[in-house]
């Protein structure tokens, strides 16, 4: 049961990496059909709204470590297997980039010094924002992520739409964070496409880590705090403490 969830979260986390960043490298700035900032950011949502209603049912769908600790610190997930699902979350998203890499450099105009959607601070944020803005945005960003997912998926949520309410919510992030850092809130997403750009990104990758699992920490801890109870929905984005 355990390695059918990890295969669910290695394919969720493949395809948020392979289409949401895909959608940066390939598609954003297109010659006059370029999807842009709005693009990019719906592409994301769409991903997880996709799986979500995909994989749910199978392993909660979290694509993310800093999803997978928030809701573990939340008391919706147990902790032993947080290991497993944060491995599986990688390797999907390294998988991802290496798919997207192969695609998008067969064409003539891609060049790899122009980020291949890592995301970075200083001189590597698209907006030239700094580490200390980088670091607050991404601890805020996934903090209010975990706190959506911990309410859409609340036992006492309307049902069915947990999806549709997370994946806007990631929306909208991405709206906000694409200038700053070009949005992480999610380790795995951003170790894929670091590890081609390497330099840089690598250098600047434990920023995408660290934040996001505190903000993810926060989410969870929060929001367990507000509720009245820890419960959530059996068939919900995220699984219960209960499901094995």
């Amino acid at each position: 049961m355990m390695f059918r969830k990890c295969v669910a979260e290695a394919i969720g986390t493949f395809w948020l990496t392979f289409a949401g960043c895909g959608s940066a490298v390939i598609a954003a700035g297109f010659p006059e059909v370029g999807i842009g900032l709005l693009g990019v950011s719906f592409a994301f949502g769409l991903t997880v709204l996709t799986m979500a209603y995909a994989i749910g049912h199978v392993s909660g769908c979290h694509l993310n470590p800093a999803v997978t600790l928030g809701l573990a610190a939340g008391g919706r997930f147990p902790s032993r297997d947080i290991g497993p699902y944060v491995a599986a979350q990688v390797v999907g998203a390294v998988v991802a980039a290496a798919l997207l890499y192969a695609i998008a450099s067969g064409s003539p105009a891609f060049d790899l010094a122009k980020g291949f959607a890592a995301n970075g601070y200083g001189e590597h944020s698209p907006g030239k924002y700094g580490l200390v803005s980088g670091f607050l945005a991404e601890v805020v960003l996934t903090m209010m992520f975990l706190f959506v997912i911990m309410g859409a998926t609340h036992g006492k949520a309307p049902a069915g739409f947990a999806p549709l309410a997370i994946g806007l919510c990631l929306t909208l992030i991405h709206l906000v964070g694409i200038p700053i850092t070009n949005t992480s809130v999610n380790p795995a997403r951003s170790t894929g496409p670091a590890l081609f750009v390497g330099g840089w990104a690598l250098a600047q990758l434990w920023l995408f880590w660290v934040a996001p699992l505190i903000g993810g920490v926060l989410g969870g801890v929060l929001y367990r705090w507000l509720s009245e109870e820890p419960s959530a929905q059996v068939t919900g984005v995220a699984p219960t403490a209960r499901t094995t």
